[in-house]
């Protein structure tokens, strides 16, 4: 099994081209650079002349052991075309952060620098992090250039919200650089042993309306389910995540379709179902609604509310129902009691191939929090008891499951045997 240390060398002897563009956050560039070094690639630093203006190319070479490359004209090493040359070694392209102004060069195919003529000669993936005011980004014309390039392969980690270098709040941060290194790695993994399935993962609550400003719902954040579809992802997997309301920055390189209802949860998860080779149910769906909504604000009285509910569609037990020859199903189960017998009555009457519970009681488990102490149940009932880790790596776990019901690895059974190593 992947240990936290192999988990860290994904980028090992991997060839980086950073490219780096004319915005503020382009000083953030620098420790992204460290980061990469630091998973042990080797990273060619390309940056724009705007770029120059917030950073000194000296930085970056002194950083990376390697030239700075800003002259379109500069006197190379070699009488290789240098452009063509890093291209044809490079294993990705990442350039962050992105301005709005490379943004639509690289859209329109503009190359009158050494990075957009670099970018026209690059055959690797290309990652790429904007970073801008929130006018800027949310802009028609920005918008429309962003998804011409992913139209044509490119991958995005899209900025967060939060508080900008002009003072204003919107859309328009770096995303964490966390998020852009596990994007590159995600890209890089193509080719893992999940290449060429397809997957479906529900993360996060629902939202159940009582009248427009209330409603049923639950503590959970999501963070459980993104992390299973970052490491599907990351693994090679074409994933599909179907998420309830969240404030989380989804995973980069993998299908978001947002939802609010269980009903709504449903629909979409059905409509896409049969085409998966793996689903997840990690969403925390909310098992009653009202039976009805007051289309206007209940106000405050002095007498007593009463509101019916009724049960929700159950969408894992219903994707269990239509399970396909050699499809896995994979279902979830926050416990407060009898964790593992709840966990195995939900994976027989559900048609489960495995399920993952959690006890709610034990603390670091659960909704919120970045850990997860989690029981893993097969169908012939074994049960595997978990130690504290984070969602992240507790979700390699379940993926690592998912490739050997696949037939793509040893059984894990057999890995988790105090026999073998792990």
């Amino acid at each position: 099994m992947k240990t936290a240390k192999q988990d860290a060398t994904r980028l090992k002897d991997k060839e980086i081209l950073l490219g780096v563009t004319g915005s503020i956050a382009a000083y953030k560039a620098c420790d992204l650079a460290r980061m990469f070094l630091k998973a042990g690639a080797s990273v060619t630093p390309v940056m724009t002349e705007n770029a120059a203006q917030f950073v000194t190319p000296l930085t970056f070479s002194t950083l990376c052991r390697r030239a700075t490359i800003v002259d379109m004209f500069h006197r190379p090493d070699t009488y290789d075309v240098e452009h063509i040359e890093l291209a044809r070694r490079a294993d990705i392209l990442v350039i962050a952060p992105a301005s709005a102004n490379i943004i639509g060069k690289l859209a329109h195919g503009i190359a009158d620098d050494f990075l957009t003529t670099l970018f026209l000669s690059v055959r690797a993936p290309v990652l790429i992090a904007p970073a801008m005011n929130w006018a800027m980004y949310t802009h028609p014309v920005v918008q429309d250039n962003i998804r011409a390039l992913e139209s044509r392969g490119c991958q995005f980690v899209h900025p967060e919200e939060g508080e900008l270098a002009c003072g204003e709040v919107g859309a328009g941060r770096l995303a964490e650089l966390e998020m852009i290194v596990s994007a590159a790695e995600q890209l890089l993994e193509g080719s893992g042993e999940l290449a060429g399935k397809k997957g479906l993962v529900t993360a996060g609550p629902t939202r159940e309306a009582i009248d427009p400003v209330r409603f049923i719902s639950n503590r959970s954040s999501g963070k459980m389910g993104f992390e299973l579809a970052a490491a599907a992802a990351r693994r090679g997997a074409e994933v599909t995540v179907v998420t309830g309301p969240t404030h989380l920055q989804p995973p980069p390189c993998v299908t978001v379709v947002p939802v609010t209802t269980a009903q709504e949860m449903y629909d979409a998860c059905m409509k896409v179902a049969s085409k998966m080779d793996f689903i997840i149910g990690a969403a925390a769906v909310s098992d009653y609604a009202p039976s009805t909504a007051s289309d206007t604000k209940i106000k405050k009285g002095r007498k007593p509310v009463i509101i019916t509910l009724e049960p929700t569609p159950d969408i894992i037990a219903a994707i269990g129902a239509k399970k396909k020859k050699g499809q896995v199903v994979i279902g979830f189960a926050a416990e407060t009691e009898n964790v593992v017998p709840n966990a195995k009555k939900k994976l027989r009457e559900k048609n489960l191939d495995l399920i993952v519970a959690n006890d709610l009681t034990v603390p670091g488990s659960g909704f919120v929090v970045d850990t997860n102490v989690a029981t893993i149940v097969d169908r012939p009932g074994k049960a595997v008891q978990l130690p504290l880790m984070t969602k992240r790596e507790l979700a390699e776990k379940v993926i690592d499951r998912i490739e050997s019901l696949l037939g793509k690895r040893p059984d894990w059974r057999e890995e988790a045997s105090p026999s073998r190593k792990s």
